[in-house]
């Protein structure tokens, strides 16, 4: 999993240009938002918690962000970016190429690797994990339609691992991938790490099945 912990600026008189003193602030922000929430929830923390946590000013913050969802959608992003990297990593993929069934000769070992990685990277970044899972509700339309497309670009990870090429197909990843949200979504309110583990095995179990049924449609070979 990449570096989430946000770095402090260095005491005293420091050659950093503006936008990396903002980079950094915003980083901080974005964390303290995600921990602070994980705590006492999207509706009971204030910009002042965010700031107490962060060490950030409160004229920084609003050079920033407008206010505490725009705050939290940043934060949001952040924990997208951090998942995608790490699935995408395991898979042998970035951001700008997919993986395919040329990259992995055995599509269901590939998704075991891939799930197994989900898991561990929902584990490692517990509060922003929640964020996306539990807080996003409580946030609104706006946090809503991001959290949908986040799923869909997760939905396209598993589907292009897997060689999946048609609709139906896809469509039984996108039921994978929403129902894993769901089975998961306990585990992490309960800050259950062995639960989420637990889940894989059974997840993985069922997706085989899946698969030797043909419910994935149609597949490159």
């Amino acid at each position: 999993m990449p570096n989430s912990s946000p770095r402090r600026l260095p005491r005293g008189r420091y050659a950093l240009s503006r936008e990396e003193v903002e980079r950094i602030q915003r980083s901080r922000l974005c964390a303290a938002m995600a921990e602070v929430m994980a705590e006492k929830g999207y509706v009971a923390t204030s910009v002042a918690d965010v700031l107490q946590r962060s060490g950030v000013s409160r004229q920084s913050f609003y050079q920033l962000f407008e206010d505490k969802l725009d705050c939290f959608m940043a934060a949001f992003d952040v924990a997208a970016d951090l998942l995608l990297q790490h699935l995408l990593e395991m898979v042998g993929a970035d951001e700008h190429r997919m993986p395919g069934p040329d990259a992995i000769d055995d599509p269901l070992g590939g998704f075991e690797r891939a799930f197994t990685a989900y898991l561990a990277a929902l584990a490692i970044e517990l509060p922003y994990t929640r964020l996306f899972l539990i807080e996003v509700y409580a946030a609104g339309p706006a946090a809503m339609r991001r959290r949908s497309e986040l799923q869909d670009a997760i939905t396209a990870v598993f589907a292009d691992l897997m060689g999946v090429t048609d609709d139906a197909g896809r469509f039984t990843c996108q039921m994978v991938v929403a129902a894993t949200s769901t089975l998961v979504t306990r585990a992490v309110a309960e800050n259950d790490v062995e639960g989420l583990s637990a889940l894989g095995p059974r997840v993985i179990a069922h997706v085989r099945t899946l698969w030797h049924a043909g419910a994935f449609g149609t597949i490159v070979e």
